[in-house]
Formats: C-alpha cells, sequence, structure tokens
C-alpha cells in the first residue's frame, strides 16, 4: 500500500494545531512559523515574531552569541544541537517564569538549505519542583554533615541564586538581642549588608513577624527601598522563618535585580527554603547548648582557658581597622592559704565572688575568663595604655574589698599582667605567654600590683627563636605539605593549571599561617630550602597525578626573591624536570613585584634563564606595589596575575572594572596570559568573561586543595556546572592521560 501524499497544507495545520509549542527558523536564523501554542507559551502575538530574528525569542542573557552559535552548528555539520532535549529558562512577556524542554530537528531541503525545528514543552512545575528536590537534598546533606550553620547558610544562598537568575539571597539570624545578623549572602552589597546588620526587631516586632509573614517585607525592604534601588536590587521576596514552638528566629530574603512582574517562582522557592532554615537553626541551637557546656567553666560560668584562646584569635582575624586590644591576666595572692584554712567548698565560693566582681566592672564587649585554678583572664577590646592602666586599678581596687566567705572575713589582693595587641604577639598563644610573664613580675615586685608587659621585646627575633626551629626540625621531617588551588579558563572553564602554596600544621604550635612562616624562613635563611622543597614537591605530585591519570597542564610555584639572585636556579629547575621526565611547560614560576624592582643583572639573568628552558614566568598579585610597565615590557614573563584586592566588590565598582580591563589590554598586546584571582561570585565570572580574561582562580570555583581533594575535583568537575548551570561556556574538563 503507498504512502499517502501528505500536502504542505496538511502538515502546516498539523503544526499549527499541535499541543506544543512549535518554531521553525530558516537558513537566516529568521522565524518562519510560530503556532498558537508558542504564541501563548511566549505571551506574543505571531505578528511580533514572525520574520523577526529568533533572538526575540531568546532570554536577554544569551542573545549576543546565538546567532554564531546556530551558525557553527550549520557549518560543521555536527549536530551538537539536534537529537537531544535540554531545559530552557524564559520569562512571558507578562513577566511570568517559564521553563521549557526544547528539541530541535534539523531539516536539510532539496536545495541545502538547512532549517531548524523546535518544539518546546512547558514544564515549569516539574522543573520547579525538581530544583525544590534538589535545593532540600543538598541542605540536608550539608546539616547531616555536621557543617557549620555559615556554611549551611552559604550552600542554600548560592543554590537558591544559581536556580533564580539575577537574585541576591540571604539568610538573617534574629540574636538574643533582636539584632539582625546575616549569616550568609554571597553577593549582598556591603552597604545594603551593614543597613540590615544595624537593625533591632523588639520582641513586639517579633510576634509581629509571627502573626503576619507580610510584615517582613515592612522591616527589611519597605524601609531600605532607596538605598536597594540604588545598589541595583529592585524587588525583595521574604519570609521569617519559624522553629517548631512558633518562635521567629531569622528571615530568609530573595532580591531580585530586576522587577519580576507576574513571575511567582521566587517566592515560591523563598517559601519552599523556610522549613531548611528553620531545621538548620533548630540544629545550630543545639550545638551552641553543647559548645557552651564544652567551652565555659562550670563553676563561674565564665569562658574557660581553651575559649578564650579562640575569642582571642577571632579578635585578631577580624579586618575592622581598629583591632587593637588589652589582656588583663589576674591570679589571687596566696589563695594558696585560702584554699587550707577554709577548705575547698569555701575556696569554690571564693572563687565564684572574685568573677562577680570582675563581672561587675567589665563593660559589654569585655571577654571574662577563668583560665584555671585562681587565675583569670580579661580582655578588653580597643584599650591603649591609659585605658588599660586605669582598669586595672579598677580591679586592683575591686579584689581588694572585704568579702564575707561563711563566717569568715577577708580582705585580699591580687597581681596583674597586661600585654597588647598587636605590640606583644600576633596570636592568642604569645598575648597570653606575655601576660603571664607580666603577672610574675607583678608578683616579684610586691604582689597587689600590675605590670605591663615589656613592649621593646622584639616579636620578631621570638618568631624567630621559636618558629625558626620548628619550621627547620617540620622541613627534615617532610611536616610541610602543598595545597593546590585550581585555575580555569573564562570561556572554557577547563583547567588550565593549579597554584602550589605551601601548608604548615605543626603537632604542638597547630597550624601557621604562611603569611608567618614564610616570613620568619626569610628571616632566618630558610626561605631558599623551603622553595627547592616546593620545587621538588610540586614536580612528584605532577608525576603523580599523570599516573592516576589526572592530568593537570601546569603548577605555579612561588619563589621569593632571594632565590632568583642564585645564578645555580636555572640548573636546579631543569635537573627537577629531566629527573621526574616533565616538560618545562608542566612547571610555573611565580615571581613577587620585589623581584619584578630588582634590577640586578643577576636576577634578569636567572629569570631569562628560567624562560629559555621552556618555563612559565608568572607576576604574582600584579598592581599591589610598585609594578613598573617600563620593567614589565623587558622581563620574559608569560603571565600576569590581576590581585584579589582589584577584585573585591569588582560587579559595582566601576572603577575597579576599568583597572582590570586595563590589565587584561596590556598583557594581551604583551602576549601575556592573565589570571585573575579572588574569583568568588558568578557576577564577578561573567563579567571578567565579558573582559576577555584569560584564566580564572577562586572560591567560586575551589579552595586550596590537598592533593587528592583535587584528584577528585578534576575527576569530578561536572560540579563547576553544578555551581555555574547556566554559563554557556560550561564544558566538560577533560581528565584523559596527556604525556609528559
Amino acid at each position: 500500500m503507498s504512502q499517502p501524499n501528505l500536502s504542505a497544507e496538511v502538515l502546516l495545520s498539523a503544526l499549527e494545531q499541535a499541543i506544543d509549542a512549535t518554531i521553525i527558523i530558516d537558513d537566516r536564523n529568521d522565524v518562519i512559523f510560530f503556532n498558537n501554542a508558542a504564541a501563548n507559551l511566549w505571551g506574543m502575538d505571531k505578528a511580533e515574531v514572525l520574520g523577526q530574528n529568533v533572538n526575540v525569542l531568546v532570554p536577554a542573557l544569551h542573545r549576543a552569541g546565538h546567532d554564531a552559535f546556530i551558525d557553527r552548528n550549520r557549518e560543521s555539520g555536527l549536530n551538537r544541537i539536534v537529537g537531544t532535549s535540554r531545559e530552557v529558562e524564559f520569562t512571558r512577556a507578562n513577566g511570568e517564569y517559564v521553563c521549557g524542554e526544547l528539541s530541535l530537528s534539523k531539516v536539510i531541503t532539496d536545495t541545502g538549505r538547512i532549517f531548524y525545528m523546535g518544539v518546546m514543552k512547558n514544564v515549569t512545575d516539574e522543573s520547579q519542583q525538581r530544583k525544590i528536590l534538589i535545593l532540600q537534598n543538598d541542605v540536608l546533606q550539608a546539616l547531616a554533615s555536621d557543617m557549620l550553620i555559615q556554611d549551611v547558610a552559604d550552600l542554600l544562598c548560592r543554590r537558591v541564586e544559581s536556580f533564580v537568575p539575577g537574585t541576591v539571597a540571604v539568610l538573617m539570624l534574629i540574636a538574643p538581642s533582636g539584632q539582625l545578623r546575616v549569616l550568609a549572602s554571597p553577593t549582598l552589597p556591603k552597604r545594603y549588608r551593614t543597613s540590615l546588620e544595624s537593625l533591632f526587631i523588639s520582641p513586639s516586632e517579633q510576634e509581629k513577624l509571627r502573626l503576619d509573614p507580610n510584615y517582613t517585607t515592612r522591616l527589611i525592604w519597605d524601609s531600605y527601598r532607596s538605598l536597594g534601588i540604588s545598589l541595583g536590587l529592585q524587588q525583595c521576596f521574604c519570609t521569617p522563618v519559624k522553629t517548631r514552638s512558633g518562635q521567629v528566629q531569622g528571615i530568609f530574603a530573595l532580591y531580585a535585580r530586576e522587577d519580576q512582574g507576574r513571575n511567582t517562582w521566587p517566592q515560591r522557592i523563598v517559601d519552599s527554603c523556610i522549613p531548611f532554615c528553620a531545621l538548620a537553626f533548630e540544629q545550630n541551637a543545639t550545638k551552641e547548648h553543647i559548645s557552651h557546656l564544652a567551652n565555659f567553666d562550670s563553676l563561674t560560668g565564665l569562658l574557660n582557658r581553651s575559649s578564650v584562646h579562640k575569642v582571642i584569635e577571632s579578635m585578631i582575624s577580624k579586618q575592622d581597622g581598629n583591632r587593637q586590644f588589652a589582656i588583663f591576666m589576674l591570679d589571687i595572692d596566696r589563695f594558696r592559704d585560702i584554699n587550707d584554712a577554709l577548705g575547698h567548698v569555701y575556696a569554690d565560693q571564693f572563687l565564684v565572688e572574685i568573677a562577680a566582681r570582675i563581672r561587675a566592672i567589665s563593660l559589654d564587649g569585655y571577654v571574662v575568663s577563668r583560665s584555671g585554678g585562681d587565675e583569670f583572664v580579661v580582655v578588653v577590646p580597643n584599650c591603649p595604655n591609659k585605658e588599660a592602666t586605669a582598669f586595672a586599678e579598677r580591679l586592683l581596687a575591686t579584689i581588694a574589698k572585704p568579702m564575707q566567705i561563711g563566717e569568715n572575713t577577708l580582705t585580699i589582693s591580687c597581681s596583674i599582667g597586661i600585654s597588647t595587641y598587636p605590640d606583644n604577639g600576633p596570636d592568642s598563644e604569645s598575648l597570653l605567654s606575655t601576660a603571664d610573664v607580666a603577672l610574675r613580675q607583678a608578683k616579684e615586685d610586691g604582689r597587689g600590683t600590675f605590670r605591663f608587659a615589656n613592649l621593646e621585646k622584639n616579636q620578631v627575633a621570638q618568631d624567630r627563636l621559636v618558629l625558626g626551629s620548628a619550621l627547620r626540625d617540620s622541613l627534615a621531617k617532610g611536616m610541610l605539605n602543598l595545597h593546590y588551588q585550581p585555575q580555569v579558563r573564562t570561556h572554557t572553564l577547563e583547567l588550565s593549571g593549579v597554584e602550589a602554596l605551601s601548608r604548615w600544621h605543626h603537632p604542638h604550635l597547630g597550624n601557621i599561617f604562611p603569611s608567618r612562616f614564610i616570613a620568619v624562613a626569610e628571616e632566618t635563611g630558610q626561605i631558599e630550602a623551603i622553595g627547592r622543597w616546593s620545587l621538588l614537591e610540586a614536580c612528584r605530585q605532577i608525576v603523580k597525578w599523570d599516573g592516576d591519570g589526572v592530568y593537570v597542564p601546569t603548577v605555579a610555584v612561588n619563589l621569593s626573591a632571594v632565590h632568583f639572585r642564585n645564578r645555580a636556579l636555572p640548573e636546579h629547575i631543569a635537573a627537577l624536570l629531566k629527573d621526574h621526565n616533565l616538560k618545562p611547560s608542566r612547571l610555573t614560576v611565580e615571581i613577587t613585584e620585589s623581584v619584578m624592582m630588582d634590577s640586578s643583572s643577576d636576577t634578569e639573568e636567572v629569570l631569562q634563564s628560567i624562560r629559555n628552558l621552556g618555563c612559565g614566568l608568572s607576576m604574582d598579585d600584579f598592581g599591589t606595589g610598585y609594578s613598573s610597565l617600563s620593567r614589565l615590557t623587558r622581563l620574559p614573563l608569560t603571565e600576569i596575575k590581576i590581585d584579589r584586592s582589584f577584585i573585591n566588590d569588582f560587579e559595582y565598582d566601576t572603577n575597579a572594572q576599568a583597572v582590570t580591563m586595563a590589565v587584561i589590554g596590556i598583557g594581551s598586546r604583551l602576549g601575556m596570559t592573565v589570571v585573575t584571582e579572588g574569583v568568588e561570585t558568578e557576577q564577578q565570572r561573567a563579567l571578567l568573561e565579558e573582559l576577555n580574561c584569560d584564566v580564572m582562580q577562586g572560591y567560586l570555583f575551589a579552595k586550596p586543595l590537598a592533593p587528592d581533594d583535587l584528584e577528585k575535583w578534576v575527576k569530578h568537575h561536572q560540579t563547576i556546572r553544578a555551581i555555574l548551570p547556566d554559563t554557556k561556556a560550561a564544558k566538560t574538563v577533560s581528565t584523559k592521560k596527556k604525556p609528559s
């Protein structure tokens, strides 16, 4: 039986009446067919679409390269866009969010013209539900893994922002004092965050939030609308977070950079996040209770010794520009006599009374601790020497007041040692140690008095003595290690290489920051040994990765200025490469600006010799010091790295964008690869792609990773696509083993 001959009119009529949206574009990418279902899906009249470029149907974010994308597929004949289905997100003309499943077919006419037919199914509800389930799974796994609430909140916000493009997610906690505290918001402008955190929500306002969720909008948006609009925020979707007891403990909000119109998806995903947020808050409250038991002295209720260390380290780490503080170490004179005469029960009552007296004269913001026995520690923020003297005198006078313990009236004294940050130490251990030395000096000088730590003591010399010895021992025992931070190509997200970063964990001193031990290494003449070890370890690691089937194109190793004054350095590098059978291109040497400014003939000759080997030469942290463009043109550099300081608020700082664009242009004209460090947000990535930056590095892609973790990162590189689901540049990174 012969097949019936269907006329073109019948076929077009069938397509016109199809349930699913159907679009046909010609070889000029113009829309030549647009059925009623398509008109309903996009909310556009046929007259607005027919004869127009298909870009009229494409989200504005992807229009720029859409024609070129289709044309490449026509020319290549590989049909990468044909025969598969994929999700497409866009908004109707009325602003409603739509998620469609698009299938493309290719039609070739007798004359060789290539047409494409697209069929779009509306899968908005299914897609949204699937995203909510993914979000639920990710957050529940994070909670089950015992992550900190800040990390859980950060994960939640990043996921939500990836599901609703052009938005800023914020999770806020209401502190017991009523102050609003932003737990996480990766992309919230700092000025808006500061404004939110200046807000105090009274008990009556918390009750309003509990009874009327719409009151949330009045609190965190209506009062700050003009500021938000000035920072690019147009709309706010928010809901209070209630625990199972009905108490309002926080707020989850989603700020949109464009008016969402009738789009209900932002509010739907905000509402779906509330149970996760409540669960995270309840879990955090349980952890805090357990932490309280572990971190506080059971007798006095003050912080214990380990906790005061953490508090001091936290105060040191804060980058608020005013971190000066004083530590008072107080010890009761002849407490053993009190203990022996009155017994342990009354001695405990005595210590409780001492704790109460210290608390009574300590202002808000002071940190009070019982560090053991009869020893107490008070940390006073923003306390120069004059104020420290006054507080020490108040402590002495307060402790000296007569005290009734049982039937005994006691008059006692105490001795106090005082150390100050940053004058007497860079960390809690050294600060408490110098305060203890000052305390012993006060006791030796007659008790009942106070002494300051010796301000003339050179902390650098102390570091040289203590850390220098420990560092030498650790180097000999192989206790240093390298972590590796991935660098990805901007337009393809393929792995470009990794930067090797030294890490040192001492069994007694703990984790030592690189900025600290590198400085000590330079002072004690060990920096060259660390550099040689780093080069050797990097080469070993490349070989191991190759053997494991993980291809890392190049490893960048930081070397100090002193290395480049050694004419034997190029020969040493060449021998390492030969011993490990590695091509020179697998190794990049990073130099600092101090090397760049060194005009000695030795340094220039060493740099040129390294480049002649075929290794890369990278200028690290370009623009942070005294970079000279004239020197830049004379050095044999292959790469310059833009410092992370230029990327802070990069999305909204036009000056930073201008400087970055200039550096990228300079690098491009000089034939150098430009790497931008500190990339942490999707907006920064998109802007750098627009500016044609070559390579990116930052927490958006990965933190510095141990070697085994980097292997996992490379092998499971598709996680980048999960972080950046909408980027057209996201491609699978090859893990195929390549010859060295």
